[in-house]
């Protein structure tokens, strides 16, 4: 595996790994609290809440806008650095909004599909669910995207290895300056 594989998998997924810091940061600094009610509405099915009231919808509509806007900015520096031709697609040929929507769908559609699977098996928000935690919208993103753009699988293996690393050290950083209660 070459260096340029790390950082062309690395550069194709940073806007995930920044929407996905989004919510804990518009909680953390009060930004847009009138969104800061819960997707579920705190409804439960068979008493188990189905994602959780820590799963908002400005932390879900955060998520996608940030990481549409992320997508659109790194189509741009892409066209400068060419790195998508190391993915083996061309992802620039799509339209850089539609496909930072359908990406950033996938980053917010991990976090609850986990969300509501952590719930099911009875964790409370913020109890370890390692390594689903931190790897949770990279499974997402597969999920919505794969159809679309066939990426290798051994990229999106990467991928997964990568943002488990990334996800724990950052965490721990954000552990460290109050922007989470939990380490992982």
């Amino acid at each position: 595996m070459s260096f340029e594989i790390i950082l062309a998998t690395i550069f194709f997924f940073m806007p995930a790994y920044l929407a996905n810091a989004v919510p804990p940061l518009l909680n953390r600094f009060k930004i847009l609290d009138c969104l800061s009610f819960p997707i579920d509405n705190n409804r439960k099915i068979k008493e188990k809440e189905i994602f959780g009231a820590h799963k908002t919808w400005r932390g879900f509509l955060g998520i996608i806008f940030i990481g549409t806007l992320l997508m659109v900015l790194f189509f741009q520096l892409n066209n400068f650095f060419h790195l998508y031709e190391v993915l083996s697609f061309d992802y620039l040929n799509w339209n850089p909004f539609l496909f930072g929507f359908i990406f950033s769908l996938g980053v917010a559609f991990g976090d609850l599909l986990f969300a509501f699977i952590k719930r099911r098996l009875f964790l409370k928000p913020g109890a370890p669910f390692i390594p689903f935690d931190q790897t949770n919208y990279v499974f997402g993103v597969f999920i919505l995207l794969q159809g679309f753009i066939n990426l290798e699988l051994y990229f999106w293996l990467i991928i997964l290895i990568q943002t488990f690393i990334i996800h724990v050290l950052f965490n721990r950083i954000g552990y460290v300056l109050g922007l989470h209660n939990a380490k992982w």
